[in-house]
């Protein structure tokens, strides 16, 4: 099951290319593609994945969160076999491919088993999982973790949609979910009994598009502490007319701040140790600030990654720490606001290794890769269930309308997806 996987897989590619393009079509917007989580585009991706599922006659279930599974059934219908997922949920006015590309890759491999006479002895389940992105309800992998029954009842009412300031809960009741259930904290997976999670996506960052390879194995996901809602209040005052040392001045202190914090980063880089630090939102109050007034407030936000919990450690200590000393020095108050953390995830060795073996087998150019993003793999990974992950190459970056995928790279993806599903035992 060689050279055959392949040209299955290949003869199911003009499949995989029309509900690329009925995605993009029926979820266009005015730049790039938007699928909101629990709205109108991702509930449309859900429908057109799910119509095309049963037209390779998989059963179709949905979960009390509206994640949905497309399943091949085995021999044994015990546990919950082994899943290949991904999301359908996109960014605002963002590609194509983020999310969507696992999904339909789990329904090629699903589909490319079949035409080679493959018998499974579990289940295998494609599952197309809801609201991976956070920049909607500032929550994280509100899908999986649902599924995993580790949702926290009150996210329900406290995480609000930032387009329509809408709860969770109204956003579900609105499509007819069970919301009760899941406040109930019920799960539909047992962590215990599903045997396998492998998740395909098209990689973040530049990596394998600098190295020329098609393909990477996820070695695991940076964990991250995050403070989305910091500010640094000061005082408003006359440009001219007020000296340095009476200033308390909002945006020199956070000029400082993020300089300090980026010292910190080269010497823990110096060091050899691995993180990245973002300030994606840094902003006065444009109904406040002008060119001749020393601004008195300033909003930021803090992303630090690392793939190692000491190194996330040591940064959520040196970021409260300077907040601390530059705020009392320059008589500003830096308030970081709550301070979050994701745990690092580390992929399963074993299931590395198979799809190692894929990849020579089927003589796919592949290499090791960390993950600087993270994915529905890291909850499941967190909750005890052997994961791994597939990167495709993406040579423009993801989270924009011009992210980008070969569907060559795309075929060979799939077919080593097809050589785990069929490996794992």
């Amino acid at each position: 099951m060689t050279r055959s996987l392949i040209q299955a897989v290949e003869a199911a590619i003009p499949f995989a290319e029309d509900l690329f393009r009925r995605l993009r079509e029926r979820t266009r917007d005015t730049v790039g593609v938007t699928r909101a989580p629990y709205g109108e585009g991702e509930q449309i991706a859900h429908e057109l994945i799910a119509e095309a599922a049963g037209g390779l006659d998989l059963e179709i279930q949905t979960d009390c969160a509206g994640n949905l599974y497309m399943t091949w059934p085995g021999e044994t219908r015990e546990g919950h076999g082994v899943i290949a997922a991904s999301h359908l949920d996109s960014v605002p006015r963002g590609g194509n491919y983020d999310g969507a590309a696992g999904v339909i890759a789990g329904l090629v491999a699903l589909d490319a088993l079949r035409r080679e006479g493959f018998a499974p002895k579990r289940d295998l389940s494609v599952m197309a999982i809801r609201a991976e992105e956070t920049s909607w309800f500032s929550a994280h992998h509100i899908g999986s973790r649902a599924a995993l029954g580790a949702l926290p009842p009150d996210e329900l009412d406290a995480a609000r949609r930032a387009d329509t300031g809408r709860s969770l809960a109204e956003h579900m009741a609105d499509l007819g979910l069970d919301v009760a259930a899941l406040r109930e904290g019920r799960r539909h997976l047992d962590p215990s009994r599903v045997t396998a999670y492998y998740e395909l996506h098209i990689e973040q960052g530049p990596v394998l598009e600098h190295e020329g390879l098609p393909v990477g194995i996820v070695t695991g996901i940076r964990g991250n502490v995050r403070a989305r809602e910091g500010r640094c209040i000061g005082r408003y005052d006359h440009a001219g007319g007020t000296p340095r040392k009476l200033r308390r001045d909002a945006v020199m202190a956070v000029a400082e701040y993020i300089g300090a914090l980026e010292s910190c980063w080269d010497r823990i880089e110096a060091e050899g140790g691995d993180l990245v630090l973002t300030c994606g939102r840094l902003f006065t109050n444009p109904d406040a600030h002008t060119h001749t007034k020393v601004p008195g407030e300033v909003n930021f936000s803090l992303d630090a990654r690392s793939h190692s919990e000491e190194t996330l450690d040591r940064m959520e200590e040196l970021i409260r720490r300077h907040a601390a000393e530059i705020g009392g020095r320059r008589s500003v108050r830096i308030d970081l606001g709550p301070v979050t953390r994701g745990a690092v995830a580390t992929m399963d060795p074993r299931l590395r290794s198979i799809l190692s073996d894929g990849c020579r087998a089927l003589g796919i150019d592949a290499m090791e890769i960390p993950s600087g993003g993270g994915h529905d793999a890291g909850d499941f990974a967190g909750a005890g269930v052997p994961s791994a992950m597939i990167f495709l190459r993406n040579p423009n970056g993801s989270h924009n309308p011009d992210e980008d995928m070969k569907m060559e790279d795309f075929a060979l993806g799939a077919s080593l997806l097809a050589w785990a599903l069929a490996s794992t035992r």
